[in-house]
């Protein structure tokens, strides 16, 4: 059990490393309003893309890629009680009614690709990259349309779901590279090897990009405006353990794969989505405790994830 602990710890270390990275450049006056942006861009546009192109193409075969997708119900699943049991949590705690859809979004939304991805292969490698995807699929959905509704609500009052928008922040760039791999992997295509080298580098850029990313974004948001109020445990219970004991629940009984189990656990366990502050910004909701709890969610999960890692090599 030590040895996994510290195999967890170590997987966390390396994210860590880049983490204070990105940090520490910051502070020095590295990057200027603009930075997050564009690197958020560049990871998500271009160089994510390539990598699941890349890593789809070598690591899996079309027969292992048919039994993906009925899988994607567990994820859908645990989202659909999460958001239900959200509004009674808020309720017990005393949650002020200006915060509940951003409460409720940030309850059962997950940062499955900046945090997400880099964690599950430095713990798991690339085996991790279909199943982290296929979760990704439903926590994009569902962010980007109910999770968007309810921010909203806290801002402007009336909200609605744009199909539009939300078709096009669903199939985004990361899952259209997952899908035109997915597609070259069933055609049998192999691409010239100059382009697999070009994809493989550019791809190279998206973990150490992302934790670069996260630094900036604690920097930003600042360590000294952490607070553990309600609305902070309200959120970290939901993130931390209402989240993957659920994902468990529904998980363990199955027949899918031990790897594809650990996977959703601990994509369930993930931080708040950075895109949580940008969102309320946009639609005037408290864009100051989305970005707190992207923070203090961050920050913890350092010490969470070898904690459940344990957990999970234990029963699993």
């Amino acid at each position: 059990m030590f040895s996994i602990f510290l195999s967890a710890v170590s997987g966390v270390a390396i994210i860590l490393v880049m983490v204070v990275v990105g940090f520490v450049l910051n502070e020095r006056g590295w990057f200027n309003e603009q930075s997050p942006r564009i690197i958020s861009r560049i990871v998500t546009q271009v160089s994510l893309p390539c990598y699941m192109v890349t890593t789809i193409m070598r690591d899996f075969s079309a027969n292992q890629l048919k039994y993906l997708l009925p899988d994607l119900r567990y994820p859908v699943i645990s989202m659909i009680i999460l958001f239900a049991f959200s509004f009674a949590v808020a309720r017990v705690i005393g949650i002020k009614r200006s915060h509940l859809g951003l409460f409720s979004s940030m309850f059962f939304n997950s940062n499955t690709v900046f945090i997400g991805l880099p964690i599950n292969l430095a713990l798991f490698g690339d085996a991790s990259i279909p199943y982290v995807l296929v979760y990704y699929m439903a926590n994009t959905t569902f962010f980007w349309t109910l999770g968007v509704w309810l921010i909203q609500k806290d801002g402007i009052g009336e909200a609605k779901i744009s199909p539009s928008t939300a078709l096009k922040k669903v199939f985004s760039p990361p899952l259209l590279g997952f899908i035109l791999g997915v597609i070259l992997v069933i055609a049998k295509v192999h691409l010239p090897k100059f382009i697999m080298s070009d994809l493989t580098y550019i791809g190279g850029l998206t973990i150490p990009m992302s934790m670069i990313f996260i630094g900036i974004a604690i920097s930003n948001a600042g360590l000294s405006r952490m607070r553990l109020s309600r609305d902070s445990w309200g959120i970290l219970l939901g993130r931390f353990l209402f989240a993957p004991a659920l994902m468990a629940l529904l998980v363990i009984p199955s027949s899918m794969s031990p790897l594809m189990k650990q996977v959703f656990i601990l994509q369930a366990a993930m931080p708040v989505m950075t895109n949580a502050p940008v969102v309320s910004k946009l639609y005037h909701a408290d864009s100051n405790y989305a970005a707190i709890m992207v923070t203090e969610t961050t920050v913890l999960a350092i010490v969470v994830i070898p904690i459940l890692m344990v957990l999970i090599k234990t029963f699993l």
